[in-house]
C-alpha cells in the first residue's frame, strides 16, 4: 500500500505540476498568444503522461485521477482501503506538484485562482473529455494494453483542443488548479460542477465500456481474449 501510495503521490505531484509549471512557462513566452500557449501547455502534459504512465502503471495503475480509480473500484480491481488511499496521494502529491511550480517560477506559492470556467458549453465539454479518457483507458487495456501511455498521452494531447473545457479530465487536477491563478487555473466557484461534470462523464464510459469491451463480445465474434495488464 505504501509502494501505491507514493507512486500515485510522485506520479500526481509531477503531472500537476508539469501542468502549471508549462502553462506559467507557456503564457510567458508566447507574447500573449494564446493559441501559442496553450499548444505549450499541451504537448508538456501528453509527454509528461506517457512517462508518468509507462514508469509508475506497474506500480500503482497510474491512476492520477480520482475517476479513474472509482472506475476500478467499481470494476472490483481494487478495493475500497486501496482506492481511498489513491484518492488522497493524488490529491496531497498534486497539490504539492502546483506549489512547486509556483515556487520555480518565482510566483506566490499560496493562490487562488480568479479565472471562472463556467457554463453548459464548459460542462459539456468536461463530461466528453472524461468520457474519452475512461473510454481510452478501458479499450486499450482491454483491447491493447501495451498501448495504454500512448493512447492515454496522445488522447489528452487532443482533448486540450477538441473539448470547450481544454480537458481537466480529473477532479484532483481541477481542486489543485484552483490553487493557481495563471493560465491553467480555474475558479474555486467552478470547480463543483466541473467535477460533477467528470463523474457523469467517467461513469457513462465505464458502462459503455462493459458492452462494447466485455470478454462476452469477443467470444461472440471468435476473436482472440487479449491479454489485459
Amino acid at each position: 500500500m505504501r509502494r501505491t501510495m507514493l507512486a500515485e503521490a510522485i506520479g500526481s505531484l509531477f503531472l500537476f505540476a508539469t501542468v502549471i509549471g508549462s502553462g506559467i512557462m507557456a503564457e510567458r513566452l508566447a507574447g500573449g498568444n494564446v493559441a501559442i500557449a496553450l499548444l505549450g501547455n499541451t504537448l508538456a502534459t501528453g509527454a509528461i503522461l506517457f512517462v508518468l504512465i509507462t514508469v509508475l502503471g506497474a506500480i500503482s495503475g497510474a491512476h492520477f485521477n480520482p475517476v479513474v480509480t472509482l472506475v476500478a473500484r467499481l470494476r472490483r480491481e481494487i478495493d475500497t482501503r486501496a482506492a481511498l488511499a489513491h484518492v488522497f496521494a493524488q490529491l496531497a502529491g498534486g497539490i504539492l506538484g502546483v506549489l512547486i511550480a509556483h515556487f520555480m517560477f518565482d510566483q506566490p506559492i499560496w493562490q487562488i485562482s480568479g479565472k471562472l470556467r463556467a457554463g453548459p458549453g464548459q460542462w459539456a465539454g468536461e463530461a466528453v473529455a472524461t468520457f474519452g479518457l475512461i473510454f481510452t483507458i478501458l479499450g486499450t487495456v482491454r483491447m491493447r494494453p501495451q498501448w495504454v501511455p500512448a493512447t492515454v498521452a496522445l488522447y489528452i494531447t487532443a482533448a486540450y483542443w477538441f473539448t470547450s473545457s481544454t480537458s481537466f479530465a480529473n477532479p484532483a487536477i481541477t481542486i489543485a488548479r484552483s490553487l493557481s491563478n495563471s493560465f491553467a487555473g480555474i475558479a474555486p466557484s467552478s470547480v463543483p460542477a466541473f467535477i460533477v461534470a467528470q463523474l457523469v462523464g467517467a461513469l457513462a464510459a465505464n458502462a459503455m465500456s462493459q458492452v462494447l469491451f466485455s470478454p462476452s463480445s469477443h467470444e461472440a465474434r471468435n476473436d482472440p481474449a487479449p491479454q489485459t495488464v
